[in-house]
């Protein structure tokens, strides 16, 4: 987090503090009547400073993401289109290469062959998909908790997961030939859930380059991978300029291909929320898209402004929603955003590990107090089902959530996000912030509030006796008295005492099964 960025939220904070309000400067405030807007943003910068983020993504908290595509029929996880192609492994920021082969490399040529044989296009029309059923999915996510629904539309491997009419390397044409974006669509529309996609194609242009590449020793030494030959390439690209190695292409008919695909999945299914795997891609080109995306969204809505962008770039001031991948806010943001995260591999993988049940729940609260969203993908076979051991995981979610849900949809932040160990060590995330899985104790507790209420999640099951410091008097954060404490989804009223250190709630031995208890306390008015 930038210094500029820490001390505008710090000065939120101290700012609500000094009010001796009870929630949040802005949240206490009468919510304005919805705003009509025009279709009036451009690529320039400043044109963004009207957006304003809708209720409905506020209020959500939870999205599952379906990260799922051909590259799931090996069976080896994430990033198998270029990994395949990695006889030796290239290294991206510097361009030297190591002398070392990609495991997936090796696993291609024992199951595949040589990839200047049998390449990713080969791969693609081994994607069938015979055992996904949308409906049976989405209504179990519906279940599980989650409030929109995110399709992958397109990876780095270029493949396009609509009806597109200007790339032929896509689902209805090959593969499983179904419209995987439209049938998931509506899926989420017959199950009452805003609906998203995932574009990751703007890293496509330099990620898909070792396919042009060929064996720089061995047998087969010399001899171009598939990717170089130029009946395939609408698939693998064109050839990059040496030094363009970065994230992001610097090849301008490349940005301009990418702004037309990215269009034309934009105007063909008028989604809720659009994902971009980048910084917002190509500067002005970028912009030309997002800002595309919100005027459509206002016209289809009829001046209501309710779409969603969001990206791996911070400093947006509220111009769009901020991501961290794999990771999540030290602090309470004064602007909503999202952590996209899995609950395994991005792709499935043989063997791999999953989060469990209440790993996934202790981290959606721990972004939810800090006024940000969790997007989980689900991992999918190559069939289109999933597993039994993530059943079981998203079961225990979804014995949670109708209980608990209460204290996480339509809540915002508190004046602190919470207190306890874990807030004074947070460990560095993989892709920026903090970790999203960690470990918890019973002392670490995370605050949410909504209406006269304030919830006080437990992060791990306490003992007899839960003593609460962040409402110790001598604090002054909570400006109303107390009226009454009880904890989410038990009946038995609790004893309660107030001091100046802090609060403390006696605990029956009968608590409910979940390890994550929700105490709700009211104020009086």
């Amino acid at each position: 987090m930038s210094t500029l960025k820490r001390n505008r939220t710090i000065l939120i904070v101290i700012l609500c503090s000094v009010s001796g309000l009870f929630v949040s400067c802005k949240e206490n405030q009468e919510k304005p009547a919805p705003r009509i807007f025009t279709p009036s943003f451009t690529s320039d910068f400043e044109s963004f400073r009207q957006y304003e983020y809708p209720e409905w993504f506020r209020d959500a908290k939870f999205g599952i993401w379906a990260h799922w595509g051909p590259q799931a029929v090996p069976r080896q996880g994430d990033w198998y289109a270029r990994k395949m192609y990695e006889s030796d492994i290239r290294n991206r920021k510097t361009g030297e290469f190591t002398g070392e082969s990609s495991r997936e490399y090796l696993y291609h040529l024992e199951h595949y062959g040589h990839p200047s044989k049998f390449g990713y296009k080969d791969i693609i029309p081994l994607w069938k998909a015979e055992r996904w059923d949308p409906d049976k999915l989405m209504a179990l996510y519906k279940r599980v908790g989650a409030k929109y629904f995110v399709s992958m539309a397109t990876h780095h491997d270029n493949f396009f997961l609509w009806d597109s009419k200007i790339h032929r390397w896509n689902s209805v044409k090959m593969g499983p030939m179904k419209d995987v974006v439209g049938l998931w669509q509506k899926a989420a529309k017959n199950e009452g859930l805003r609906f998203g996609i995932s574009e990751h194609l703007g890293a496509s242009y330099t990620w898909f380059q070792p396919s042009h590449y060929a064996d720089r020793k061995g047998p087969m030494k010399g001899i171009p991978f598939d990717g170089a030959d130029p009946e395939f390439q609408d698939l693998y690209h064109k050839k990059t300029a040496d030094n363009d190695m970065g994230w992001l292409t610097t090849d301008s008919a490349n940005q301009q291909e990418w702004l037309s695909s990215i269009t034309e999945v934009i105007d063909m299914y008028k989604p809720d929320l659009l994902y971009s795997d980048s910084e917002m891609p190509f500067g002005s080109v970028g912009r030309t898209m997002v800002s595309h995306f919100y005027n459509q969204d206002i016209t289809k809505n009829n001046g209501s402004l309710e779409a969603v962008y969001t990206c791996k770039h911070f400093g947006s001031e509220g111009r769009w929603v901020s991501d961290i991948e794999r990771g999540a806010m030290d602090s309470i943001s004064p602007y909503p955003w999202q952590t996209d995260t899995s609950i395994g591999d991005w792709y499935y993988r043989t063997g791999q590990k999953y989060m469990t049940g209440l790993q996934v729940i202790q981290m959606l609260v721990d972004i939810v107090s800090k006024n940000g969203n969790l997007l989980l993908n689900v991992v999918q076979t190559p069939e289109g089902d999933l597993e039994q051991d993530v059943i079981d995981i998203l079961e225990e979610v979804a014995a949670w959530t109708p209980v608990n849900g209460e204290g996480i949809y339509g809540t915002r932040p508190w004046k602190v996000y919470g207190e306890g160990p874990s807030t004074e060590n947070q460990a560095k995330g993989t892709f920026g912030g903090v970790k999203d899985v960690r470990p918890y104790t019973s002392s670490d507790i995370r605050f949410t509030v909504k209406d006269n209420f304030l919830y006080a999640f437990l992060m791990e099951k306490p003992d007899r006796e839960i003593v609460i410091s962040s409402l110790g008097t001598q604090k002054g954060l909570a400006a109303k008295k107390i009226k009454n404490v009880s904890i989410l989804g038990l009946e038995e009223k609790l004893k309660w005492e107030l001091g100046e250190e802090a609060l403390s709630v006696m605990l029956s031995s009968d608590l409910p099964d979940w390890n994550v208890i929700a105490l709700k306390i009211e104020f009086k008015n």
